[in-house]
């Protein structure tokens, strides 16, 4: 049997490994259904309560990182915009419903995407070396570790991060001495996952969602000095890096 070149593989969790974005849509389909109730005399639209949750959503993200708070705190500042814009007096029990339910969506049972158990069974059998690279609270990210039993693939092995950006996957990659070329970042972002492994000199490689978030969609301003691939299904991945291995030989 072929032996193949021990790569080092750095994944994403949320949305490449176990689902996320879904549970964040039921909820914010809640907090429509609240905000159209609530304004049904002003008959706003859903879409544009959305989009000034998103705007709110994502600056949060961009200043504060991954931190739970600001998910439940756009659900008030958008309530806030349309109770100045319509002129309807605020309620604080309101406000304090909009946090409890913003909370809610780290309450959720985690659930893995189809094929996780194999794809890094897969990766570790043949002689990978695997780590897990996420953004967020440690508390929230660490029990979604130990409900998928992630550390029987990654051990101690695991970075988790506020602010997942090019300055914070470069750090890693000098201060445990990854090899460039043979080290791959594979994840659903490419604002978080796919530009800063690009801009890192690393493989990377894509896993599109059909469903995905604002935040991790934008345009690539970085050239691959190795692999670059897109996927749609996690399964994929133990191939693509194979079929890379065999391009080198």
């Amino acid at each position: 049997m072929t032996v193949m070149p021990r790569q080092t593989i750095l994944f994403d969790l949320d949305d490449t490994l176990v689902h996320c974005n879904k549970y964040f849509d039921i909820v914010i389909q809640q907090f429509l259904d609240s905000m159209m109730t609530w304004f049904a005399p002003w008959k706003l639209p859903a879409e544009d309560i959305r989009a000034v949750q998103v705007r709110i959503d994502i600056a949060g993200v961009q200043d504060n990182g991954f931190h739970s708070e600001h998910f439940p705190r756009s659900f008030i500042q958008t309530y806030e915009h349309f109770c100045t814009l319509t002129g309807r007096t605020p309620s604080a029990d309101e406000s304090e419903l909009l946090w409890k339910l913003g909370m809610s969506v780290y309450e959720f049972e985690i659930e893995p995407y189809p094929g996780m158990i194999d794809t890094l069974d897969r990766l570790r059998d043949d002689g990978h070396e695997l780590f897990l690279y996420t953004g967020g609270e440690p508390v929230i990210q660490e029990r979604k570790i130990e409900q998928m039993k992630l550390s029987d693939y990654f051990g101690e092995r695991i970075f988790i991060r506020r602010h997942k950006t090019a300055d914070a996957l470069s750090s890693i990659v000098r201060e445990q001495g990854f090899p460039t070329e043979s080290t791959w970042m594979i994840g659903n972002s490419l604002r978080t996952d796919v530009i800063p492994a690009l801009l890192s000199g690393l493989n990377a490689i894509y896993l599109k969602q059909a469903n995905e978030w604002a935040f991790n969609i934008v345009d690539i301003d970085a050239e691959p000095n190795g692999a670059f691939e897109t996927i749609e299904q996690l399964t994929d991945v133990p191939r693509v890096i194979h079929n890379w291995i065999l391009t080198l030989r």
